[in-house]
């Protein structure tokens, strides 16, 4: 049995010599996303030279204080230059004396305006509000975590740069941040915090919402919890995997739920938690946009059988689809049973479904106001037509090939993968017989060529307004990628079990943010403004903020531009901080006779 490591060990510096040159580095072990076995890598905090004296580097310099103390040097080596370091950061925190009258200067002068603007929908949100109940009124703990939910929305790098950002920007946190920090607090957030902050976010979104829920695959590093499996992730990285879900309110686009799942779980096995969820959290009336899978016999009846609002795509193959298809019988171009949209260029049409749902026992419970909408798109009717021909004649190509060469095949998967022939095959040869098309298939799939459809229970709306609802949700998937890419929380740093569900109730704080800056931008003129909302950010971020002890902050003047920004989204600039008329110079006419047009 191996000897195990001593608690100092991964802290204490060792000289490694590399291309000629030698360095101090600390060593760490990491998992290779390869192979998913332990490595171990250097991490270099200077230089050493022959004398054994340490000259620091960047690294050194920009770690926090705490985290540098914590390093263990050989005692023969030479510290003059860290210490020579040590002593300048004290002389430069004890140049400016703020409680006396002379100094004149801020003592800290730091970027503010992309903050103050986060800061403002947090408000204007509720979700600051909403924080400071889930915390008890603790407004160091909700500063901390507003701080770790807009760094992402900044900054392109994970939590451990927090501490380094704070140093450049003024933030709602006024203690540093180090790694050491945040994962006490991430570890601090319980189960009963995530509920109460969703009763409280229901009871601000409303009822009779349209919600639309996300499902997307995590990994991470961790293997102390038990919701994750060993697996591999969409890079086919041998890491634990977990399933994240986020519901989102259709209209305004703010997320509503969220909630972590072991492993990589399928869709329709987390519907009924979610949905109990939704309802312990406050969530009454409202209308579930189902994705895919959603449509899937399982899900319906619990939908229904719950008396649930739902809309869902259904495939043109269900029964209940196929049959109003069939009904149509022959036409040439549309059915003529489908009327005209002009706007959409699209056919539609409405049928009632008779449909019984399963419950308990041998009970059957009739469902009330399941429809059927049906579309059809000539235009993507002709481009499936093209489509299906195209594999017709290449099926018959490749069937014709195998017979005159007499191949030796799979007979199971040639039959598979030529699905519109009939073919007769020698199974104990392994060579086609013979063939021919499949007239029936080729016929249903000539039936339902553009045609799609939307199944809906529980509301009364007409087809297009069912279809431009239902398109919501192609909105909200486009919001939904900024969990894996604004925020950052695509392949989790978190190691243990309470430090994953902290950073996911981060992420949600983070997520909210997000989503109303995009949501503003899309649905007002900053649109044509600003190419994405990520720039409004930009725009603001060269506000600064001048601090000085005892003393109220100042903060810099806006510019025009950035007051067009803040009456967008129903902010005012601070007071004395946005251009005035009064200032500008007025332009008096000049006295006698005026100049003649073009001389």
């Amino acid at each position: 049995m191996a000897r195990p490591a001593a608690p100092e060990a991964k802290h204490r510096i060792k000289p490694h010599r590399t291309n000629g040159k030698t360095y101090a580095g600390t060593q760490t072990s990491y998992l290779d996303p390869a192979t998913g076995k332990k490595k171990y890598r250097y991490v270099h905090w200077g230089k050493v030279d022959d004398d054994l004296k340490f000259w620091p580097n960047s690294a050194f310099f920009a770690v926090a204080p705490e985290e540098r103390a914590k390093l263990v040097f050989p005692e023969n080596w030479d510290m003059s230059e860290a210490e020579k370091f040590a002593a300048m950061q004290e002389r430069e925190g004890a140049v400016c004396d703020c409680a006396s009258e002379i100094c004149d200067y801020a003592c800290e002068n730091r970027l503010f305006g992309d903050v103050w603007l986060l800061e403002q929908i947090a408000l204007k949100t509720g979700i600051r509000q909403d924080l400071e109940k889930v915390f008890f009124e603790d407004e160091e703990i909700v500063d901390d975590i507003m701080t770790l939910a807009i760094f992402p929305l900044i900054w392109d790098r994970d939590f451990s740069g927090v501490a380094r950002w704070q140093r450049d920007c003024k933030t709602p946190s006024s203690i540093e941040l180090t790694p050491t920090v945040i994962t006490r607090l991430t570890e601090a957030v319980t189960e009963r915090h995530r509920r109460h902050l969703l009763q409280l976010r229901a009871g601000r979104l409303g009822q009779e919402e349209l919600f639309a829920a996300e499902s997307t695959g995590d990994s991470s590093p961790g293997d102390k919890s038990a919701d994750w499996p060993w697996g591999q992730d969409k890079e086919r990285r041998p890491l634990e995997q977990t399933t994240e879900v986020v519901v989102y309110a259709a209209a305004s686009q703010m997320p509503a739920y969220y909630r972590s799942f072991r492993g990589a779980m399928a869709d329709d096995r987390s519907l009924e938690l979610i949905l109990t969820d939704l309802e312990q959290a406050g969530f009454r009336n409202f209308v579930y946009l189902a994705e895919r899978g959603g449509e899937s016999l399982r899900n319906m009846d619990l939908l229904l059988s719950r008396n649930q609002s739902v809309m869902t795509r259904a495939e043109t193959s269900q029964k209940e689809t196929a049959k109003i298809i069939d009904s149509f019988g022959r036409f040439n171009v549309r059915p003529k049973e489908m009327k005209m949209d002009p706007p959409s260029r699209l056919y539609c049409c409405q049928r009632d479904i008779d449909y019984k749902v399963q419950c308990a026992g041998s009970a059957a419970k009739k469902t009330k106001k399941l429809k059927v909408n049906l579309y059809c798109d000539l235009w993507r009717r002709s481009r499936e037509q093209l489509q299906l021909d195209m594999d017709i004649t290449r099926q018959e190509e490749e069937l014709n090939d195998l017979l005159t060469k007499k191949s030796v095949i799979d007979v199971a998967q040639v039959k598979r993968d030529n699905f519109y022939f009939n073919v007769v095959a020698d199974k104990a040869a392994g060579r086609v017989v013979s063939f021919e098309q499949n007239v029936k298939e080729i016929e249903t799939a000539n039936k339902r060529l553009g045609f799609f459809s939307i199944v809906t229970s529980g509301v009364d709306f007409e087809p297009m307004e069912v279809l431009e609802i239902y398109r919501l949700r192609d909105e909200q998937e486009l919001y939904f990628r900024q969990m894996k890419e604004l925020t950052r929380s695509d392949g989790q740093s978190g190691w243990s079990e309470k430090g994953a569900a902290g950073r996911l109730f981060i992420m949600f704080v983070s997520l909210m943010l997000s989503s109303y800056l995009s949501h503003v931008w899309k649905s007002t003129e900053l649109r044509d403004m600003f190419d994405s909302s990520l720039e409004i950010l930009d725009e603001m971020r060269s506000i600064r903020c001048l601090e000085q002890a005892n003393k109220e902050k100042f903060i810099t003047p806006f510019s025009p531009e950035q007051v067009e920004i803040c009456a967008h989204f129903g902010f005012r600039a601070p007071k004395g901080c946005a251009p005035t008329d009064g200032s500008r110079r007025k332009l008096v006419p000049k006295r006698g006779r005026p100049s003649k047009k073009g001389a």
